[in-house]
């Protein structure tokens, strides 16, 4: 297919006048009839916005009219219009063409404005024969089209040009001497309408707006490329910004549509186009376009400039020979040169799907309001109601609110109910097909608009693309290098230098990257890792990628645990937080292959950090998998391997039913352990069987004790200092639930002494938080406050929820102590809250500040209390540690 161009008709032999309003131009349409009904209809449309007069058959003549009648009426027209599609037309009796090329024909004066529509079809032979020779003719503009709407938005841009050349060319030669020569014409001062009109509201993008209005109207920016992925928004976003800011510019505002362009050194031509600049061979077009510019205040909008980056420079010369000119950009990658700002554009605000999320607040939020929108264009009568908000709102998640993929999942709609479709969107990709017609044919399908965006990479690019697709969440450049780098075993299929290959895919938008502290993350759009997922299962390298991504983070969990239980802790902790998505992927893997060993022996290396994260529930999940594989098949599970899972599925949920599976389960864990010759795994089983005695039907806190004893001489004879800490602090609760508080503050301290010894902040919060409620116990709350405050700092700086709750309740315990109602109320709704929403679970016996919390809800007292304590339960976490802080 030939790219769209418009070529200026010559205009010395056409007239030169321009009509009054009372005198309108006439226009006439030439096509077939029935077969371009639509088509007509849009032409006329557009021609009558520009208040211009159409000369159409249907507005009084028979179908097929003698020569004479549309002889007459072209002698009365002005511009002819021609529309071509399949059909060449009827042949009259007596005639040897048809009425549509005889029309053609009998026009040779006018200018010729030709509009092809796109085909999948056979075009008629003797209408290819008319198109040829329209080709041919130097005298006649033409494009191609897809859709009446396209085919109006064209003549309406066209009309407006060829008038603008007109008007300068008529002006001009009542004032220039005969014998001179026309000097290039200049564009003439075109309105916002040359923009193309959007057919919808841009919903939630205000802030990019006005963040783009103010780097180009107040702050001045002569570039600004607006970058994204495919279907993100950058165009539509671009074309409303520019339509805002269409008064600021006196020389006009400017649509270059580069999407057909492919050639760099095109660019020019394409500019040349758009602001009505003819390439009549007699100066180099540059030249013109840039005599054009010089003197005039004018913007540009550059769209689709990612398939001719190369003509950056052509960019950097527009901008120093016309200082007046601004440019704002369409791309997927930046132009990199100094002048240029860049403005990323990200996906749409998603809504916060937490517990407590009401109807009002999900369809606010931006990404469902574009998708409920988008949903009443095609299915009027849907409503958005308690039953379906969830789903709708999880829809949106899952497309991780790119605009895109909002429109098309909206136009299924019509056909799956958002829970029907909610269930489909495993698979993203065959779901979001059939957009709009009027939508650039790569944009109809998100597939299609993925494999646009993936047309300008080289082989090794596309590759490093499509392996990435074995990552989950973010990912860092160190975990790419390990999973991706070239191996003997698929040399042909990997890429060799990661990170300039890497930077390429960020650069083409099709990767996103940020600093996490002092490394490099990456992430793709779902759409964007469905589709490598896909490239790898076509290459059919997708298990052996699988098994090189958990054996990465399998040696980094391997790495990670000496490291748990010292200075680093606080590193490491962040670190597997940012890589939390990939462990889970790996644990799964791990899993799914039934290699029950590894899967284990991964969960219990990051024992510490599943507990700062919050995240043991899930493990406990993974490892009810393990025992059920190994009650199917007992040989495949080892003793250690069972001794894990037990452990994992008994110690954190020791409140529920102790004596009747969790005891027991414990019990065999530690066996299990000591059989395995596992000292520090049999002690730490321990800590958790005597912890599961204390919140029994019936409690028993001796024999708790004496299990105790056992754990404690485990860990100290293979001078495991961190589970020394950990086995004094459950000894030291134990003495306290038996009243004996003196006892049990010195075992506090001294596992406070072993936790600073190894620098484990971890074991240091909860070491101080029993001690903090040791001393309050014993009268002294200033002892009380400060053992608190230095828990709730470490477990804050840790990030660890469960210790933030804990500390918490201390200090509701210290405020109600000393009267104080409305901070103890507001600080237990706090802690009440943060537990609901990160399931942190806190069982009756290890409940301490209940006793402190009924003595405010005497009758004095309990309707302002549970005011506070409704109040508190709006805070977030960050602002109920600053007012517990200030107790």
């Amino acid at each position: 297919m030939k790219p769209p161009t418009l070529r200026i008709p010559d205009m010395t032999t056409a007239p030169l006048g321009i009509r009054t309003p009372d005198q309108r131009l006439r226009v006439f349409v030439s096509s077939t009839l029935k077969e371009l009904a639509e088509e007509r209809k849009s032409t006329r449309s557009a021609v009558e916005r520009l208040h211009l007069a159409p000369v159409m058959f249907e507005l009084g003549a028979r179908p097929h009219p003698p020569r004479e009648l549309y002889r007459a009426y072209l002698a009365q027209s002005d511009v002819f219009v021609g529309l071509y599609w399949e059909r060449y037309g009827w042949v009259a009796p007596g005639e040897t063409v048809s009425g549509l090329e005889d029309e053609y024909i009998l026009a040779p004066a006018l200018p010729k404005l030709i509009y092809i529509k796109e085909t999948a079809g056979e075009r008629e032979p003797r209408l290819g024969e008319l198109l040829n020779q329209i080709r041919e003719d130097d005298t006649a503009s033409f494009k191609y089209f897809s859709t009446a709407r396209e085919l109006a938005v064209l003549v309406e841009g066209d009309l407006a040009t060829l008038l603008a050349e007109r008007f300068d060319q008529s002006r001009r030669t009542e004032t220039a001497p005969s014998s001179a020569p026309a000097p290039t014409p200049a564009p003439a001062r075109q309105e916002a309408r040359r923009l193309p009109v959007p057919l919808t509201e841009l919903i939630g993008r205000q802030t990019e707006v006005e963040a783009l209005e103010r780097m180009i109207g107040v702050d001045g920016a002569r570039l600004v490329t607006v970058t994204g992925p495919g279907g993100i928004g950058k165009s539509r976003l671009a074309i409303d910004v520019a339509s805002r800011l269409s008064g600021e510019f006196a020389g006009g505002t400017y649509f270059v549509d580069l999407a057909a362009v492919h050639d760099p050194l095109l660019v020019v031509n394409a500019i040349a186009d758009a602001l009505g600049i003819r390439d009549a061979g007699d100066t180099p077009l540059k030249a013109k376009v840039i005599g054009a510019l010089r003197s005039r205040k004018m913007l540009l909008l550059l769209d689709n400039f990612e398939q001719i980056i190369d003509a950056a420079d052509t960019v950097s010369e527009l901008l120093v020979e016309a200082p007046q000119l601004h440019l704002l950009l369409t791309s997927r990658t930046l132009l990199r040169l100094s002048a240029e700002r860049g403005f990323e554009v990200g996906p749409l605000e998603l809504p916060a799907l937490s517990g407590r999320a009401s109807l009002a607040e999900v369809i606010a939020a931006p990404a469902v309001a574009l998708f409920v929108e988008r949903v009443h264009s095609v299915k009027p009568d849907f409503e958005v109601t308690e039953s379906n908000y969830i789903a709708i709102g999880k829809i949106c998640v899952a497309l991780d609110g790119v605009p895109l993929a909002l429109e098309l999942a909206a136009a299924r709609v019509r056909l799956l109910p958002p829970a029907a479709m909610l269930a489909r969107l495993n698979r993203r990709l065959p779901l979001l097909e059939g957009g709009p017609r009027d939508l650039p044919v790569r944009q109809q399908t998100l597939r299609r608009t993925i494999e646009w965006s993936t047309q300008l990479l080289n082989a090794q690019e596309k590759n490093l693309l499509s392996a990435l697709g074995v990552f989950d969440g973010a990912f860092s450049l160190e975990a790419v290098e390990a999973v991706a780098a070239m191996t003997a075993e698929a040399p042909e299929t990997m890429p060799t230098d990661i990170l300039t290959l890497l930077g390429r895919l960020v650069d083409n938008s099709l990767v996103r990257q940020e600093d996490r502290g002092e490394h490099a993350y990456f992430s793709m759009l779902s759409t964007v890792k469905e589709y490598a997922l896909e490239e790898l299962q076509r290459a059919g390298t997708l298990e052996y990628l699988r098994r090189r991504h958990a054996d990465y983070f399998v040696a980094l969990a391997t790495a990670a645990s000496g490291q748990l239980l010292g200075a680093q802790q606080g590193r490491w902790v962040e670190q597997l937080g940012h890589d939390r998505d990939n462990l889970r992927s790996a644990v799964r893997y791990l899993l799914d292959k039934n290699d029950l060993r590894a899967a284990t022996r991964f969960a219990w290396s990051l024992y510490i950090y599943w507990w700062v994260d919050g995240n043991r529930g899930e493990v406990v999940g993974w490892m009810q998998e393990v025992l059920d594989a190994g009650a199917r098949d007992g040989a495949k599970l080892d003793g250690l391997a069972r001794a894990i899972a037990l452990y994992y599925t008994c110690a954190i949920s020791f409140w529920q039913d102790p004596d009747d599976r969790v005891v027991p389960g414990l019990t065999e864990s530690a066996e299990l352990f000591h059989e395995e010759g596992d000292a520090a795994g049999e002690a730490l089983a321990l800590v958790s069987l005597a912890l599961a005695m204390l919140v029994a039907r019936t409690p028993d806190p001796p024999r708790a004790e004496q299990v105790m004893e056992r754990s404690l001489k485990l860990f100290s004879d293979s001078g495991n200092l961190w589970g020394q800490a950990m086995a004094l602090v459950t000894m030291g609760r134990v003495e306290l639930l038996q009243q004996r508080t003196t006892e049990a503050l010195e075992r506090f301290r001294r596992s406070l002494a072993l936790a600073r010894q190894v620098s484990d902040e971890l074991g240091e919060g909860v070491a101080l938080n029993h001690l903090g409620w040791a001393s309050l116990f014993l009268g002294d709350r200033d002892a009380a406050r400060n053992a608190f405050s230095e828990s709730l700092i470490l477990s804050a700086r840790l990030a660890h929820g469960e210790g933030i709750a804990y500390g918490l309740e201390g200090f509701v315990a210290v405020a109600a102590a000393g009267g104080d109602v409305d901070t103890a109320g507001a600080l237990l709704g706090a802690s009440e809250c943060l537990r609901e929403l990160n399931g942190i679970y806190n069982a009756g016996s290890f409940s301490f500040h209940s006793s402190f919390v009924e003595q405010l809800r005497g009758p004095a007292t309990a309707q302002q209390f549970e005011a506070a304590r409704t109040a508190g339960r709006a805070l977030t976490s960050a602002e109920a540690v600053d007012l517990a802080l200030r107790v």
